[in-house]
């Protein structure tokens, strides 16, 4: 049979539908996962089109997959951090969404204080056990949308829940209705896809999930989870690994539309963000991200990766405010005693720092030689140079512009005399096998003896003349 596709304005033929395989051994596709090896990346060669949706969103599981790896936020933890995502995404809602827990007092207790806001965005959702109960406990805090667990691959539904296919397709939809039943919009979270039996399992259960949505009227969510972050990119590569036909998969032959579509990727191979891009690219409107990717294991997607991510694929950050980025990384620091590793990119200590001099003398000349972009202008980041045993008198006098705030018609020269005892200390102090780069504080004060007229007169350069030496 052949029907008019207003979706793809094409001819297509719809005979094809995949019904529930209902198998009696688990498909645990041991050529690709051996469980003693690498896992393999298979390719079929097939290739599936782009499809970017008209919208792309982010949605953050910050407080509940990104609380699952480390010590519960406090409410009033939870509310700071929610006000710099409400900050960074702006007044368009470029992230949408916020899942919560509710389970305990105080995740009760952080959902009413955060929605006390008022904030449009992000919409604060949840997250529960599929039972009865919880969903009501969703409707007594009257909260629209909450996410569901449903575990699509065989070593899930086999070898976690001991049932079979259609047993766990029964469950996933009963609890479904549940949620229908009481108003509840479900987000159903397919939890390790990319083991999963793409046609099936995975198609199956989304045809019948389509079919309550057309009959309820209330629309369902899809959360294609890749739970181990075996997802892979390349095109032409094969199920169940292949994230292009996973996001076309969902929409084509599942016929979800891409606004109810999610990628939520873990980053244990290193693949968090790209796949999470390419999620986009293929027809998914909402990736899933933690802030600076804390989840378990390896972690999450960044969320602040993700608004980069978004503002280099459509040429516009849709009104985020992305200089936020750098006060979400210093609170973590500074107020949750969270160690950012410091060559995280975007929000690490040294991401924008070089310790090279001959880097160092190209920045001089023109820090877009060797910095990614304006980070002082979007990030309120500053390109830096970090003074180590190769930096030489470039990065000296690098680091003397930046860390003085020289206004830019103040000219310092690599080959300024008072500069000679300051290199020579800093020759001196990895002579002696030191290993560590010279902090700030350690610098200014070594300037301040070494050169005091040379103190004097940057400080008197960004108004400090009466400040004491450090």
């Amino acid at each position: 049979m052949l029907e008019f596709s207003k979706r793809t304005n094409t001819l297509e033929q719809t005979e094809y539908a995949y019904e529930l395989q209902d198998v009696e051994e688990p498909h645990l596709y041991r050529l690709l996962y051996n469980y003693t090896e690498v896992p393999k990346i298979p390719f079929n060669h097939r290739h599936v089109p782009m499809h970017p949706p008209d919208e792309l969103w982010i949605s953050d599981t910050t407080f509940r997959d990104g609380q699952q790896a480390r010590a519960p936020y406090t409410v009033e933890q939870t509310v700071q951090l929610f006000k710099f995502m409400h900050e960074l995404g702006g007044p368009n809602g470029l992230i949408r969404q916020s899942e919560f827990f509710l389970y305990s007092d105080r995740d009760r207790r952080a959902v009413d204080a955060c929605r006390e806001l008022g904030y449009e965005f992000p919409e604060i959702t949840s997250w529960i056990r599929a039972r009865y109960e919880d969903f009501l406990l969703v409707k007594e805090m009257g909260i629209a949308e909450t996410g569901i667990l449903a575990s699509c691959s065989d070593y899930h539904i086999f070898k976690k829940l001991h049932m079979t296919r259609r047993q766990a397709m029964d469950q996933f939809l009963g609890v479904v209705k549940d949620a229908l039943s009481i108003g509840v919009r479900p987000r159903v979270h397919l939890e390790d896809i990319t083991r999963a039996d793409f046609y099936g399992f995975v198609l199956p259960l989304t045809y019948e999930l389509n079919k309550l949505m057309e009959d309820s009227g209330i629309p369902i969510k899809i959360r294609a989870c890749d739970t181990l972050g075996y997802g892979i990119s390349y095109p032409g590569v094969a199920l169940p690994r292949s994230v292009p036909g996973i996001a076309y998969g969902l929409w084509h032959y599942g016929r979800f539309p891409s606004e109810l579509l999610e990628w939520h990727g873990h980053n244990d191979f290193h693949k968090a963000v790209v796949n999470a891009g390419t999620a986009w690219l293929y027809g998914i409107s909402t990736v899933n991200c933690t802030l600076l990717g804390i989840g378990e294991r390896t972690g999450n997607t960044p969320l602040e990766a993700m608004v980069f991510e978004y503002a280099a694929l459509r040429g516009t950050t849709n009104g985020a405010n992305t200089r936020v980025i750098t006060d979400i990384a210093d609170y973590y620091r500074r107020h949750l005693g969270y160690d950012v590793p410091p060559n995280m990119p975007l929000v690490g200590d040294d991401f924008n720092a070089t310790r090279a001099g001959i880097h160092a003398d190209g920045m001089l000349k023109d820090e877009e030689i060797y910095n990614i972009f304006d980070t002082d202008a979007l990030l309120g980041r500053p390109a830096k140079v970090l003074i180590g045993q190769t930096s030489g008198a470039a990065g000296l006098v690098h680091w003397i512009r930046t860390h003085f705030h020289l206004p830019k018609d103040h000219d310092i020269s690599k080959r300024d005399p008072r500069l000679e005892p300051i290199l020579t200390w800093i020759q001196q102090e990895f002579e002696g096998c030191r290993q560590t780069a010279i902090g700030d504080e350690e610098l200014e004060a070594a300037i301040a003896r070494l050169a005091p007229d040379l103190h004097s007169e940057l400080l008197a350069q960004t108004g400090c003349a009466d400040a004491p030496a450090a």
